[in-house]
């Protein structure tokens, strides 16, 4: 089990009440079965679309692939040597990738560079997701100091709070525009330009950090108290922000975060076969820049789950997996 900093060192934390949805699995509105488009490797975290309609998704082995869905064909781009996570395609078909062990990375015209691995002259660790802005400003995560992406679980037993949030401008500087979050993961622009969105994963709740207006430069919440773990999220076509959740809320974690820290790491010790796991799910969320719920859309995880990856256009919704071997295809009912 890799620790940067040690030792474990649990925070107690008192999580707000789970709302009923997060007790249930609910089948109506049900997505329908998604359409599977298998891929040679496993673990596309992450999805986005490019302009002509195709997928990019980079797997456990570090390739990024293009994958075709009016063919299924898939096409493999590069290899970043590491695990590459969050993704962002420009319209000209540059891809920005976070890699959890490289940092961040541009691929464009074949050409696979580094853009970030240090902050403030230290190495980036656990970079997870991104975006570009029209002015050419990048805004990624870093999910965790003290945690390696095969030990995610324990940042989220931890609850620590060393996730961040980065602007990079266009010369080349690096800010920390939030740190202390919990379990920083997907990032997404607002369409509007005014703000931009982190999911806090551990904290259950996306936050929104202002570009623009009377707030720019502080901080809020978009959403709270959602009834998953948020992983990563996107800007959809329709200007909704769709966010994913791998998992319920496990009733006994959030019973742990109050109580001793010694409980949690009791569990961390545990095999990984006897860890809490949460049951297979394909599930999404949309939501309005208020915050209000808009599609909140799942189905039983049979022949796909553990969605942390979401893209939407016109209505349809392609959907990456940490665990899967293929991505995702369906449709909004």
């Amino acid at each position: 089990m890799a620790i940067f900093g040690g030792t474990m060192r649990p925070e107690r934390w008192s999580p707000p009440p789970a709302s009923p949805r997060a007790r249930e699995t609910r089948s109506v509105p049900a997505l329908p079965l998604p359409r599977r488009i298998e891929l040679p490797g496993v673990g596309p975290e992450d999805v986005v679309l490019t302009a002509d309609g195709r997928v990019i998704a980079g797997i456990a082995d570090g390739r990024i692939l293009r994958i075709d869905p009016t063919d299924d064909s898939v096409t493999i781009l590069a290899d970043t040597g590491g695990r590459p996570l969050g993704l962002h395609v420009d319209p000209d078909g540059t891809v920005l990738i976070c890699d959890a062990e490289r940092g961040v990375l541009q691929l464009s015209d074949g050409q696979l560079d580094v853009v970030v691995d240090s902050v403030d002259g230290a190495p980036l660790p656990f970079a997870s997701n991104i975006i570009r802005d029209t002015d050419g400003s990048i805004y990624f995560s870093s999910s965790s100091r003290r945690y390696s992406l095969a030990d995610y679980m324990g940042d989220l037993l931890e609850h620590s709070g060393t996730g961040r949030l980065f602007r990079r401008d266009p010369s080349g500087t690096v800010e920390t525009l939030l740190d202390g979050l919990y379990f920083a993961n997907g990032v997404a622009l607002a369409a509007d330009g005014s703000c931009v969105l982190v999911a806090e994963t551990g904290a259950y709740q996306v936050t929104r950090y202002w570009l623009t207006g009377p707030l720019a430069g502080s901080h809020d919440v978009l959403i709270d108290n959602l009834p998953g773990f948020p992983d990563n999220i996107a800007l959809g076509s329709d200007g909704l922000i769709w966010i994913t959740l791998p998992g319920a809320r496990d009733p006994m974690l959030d019973r742990l975060f109050p109580l001793p820290g010694v409980l949690r790491k009791l569990v961390w010790a545990l095999p990984e076969r006897m860890r809490i796991k949460a049951a297979p799910t394909v599930w999404v969320l949309a939501v309005d820049l208020n915050g209000k719920i808009v599609h909140d859309l799942q189905i039983e995880g049979t022949n796909f789950a553990m969605v942390t990856g979401v893209a939407e256009r016109d209505g349809t919704l392609y959907l990456g997996s940490l665990s899967e071997s293929a991505i995702g295809i369906t449709q909004i009912p």
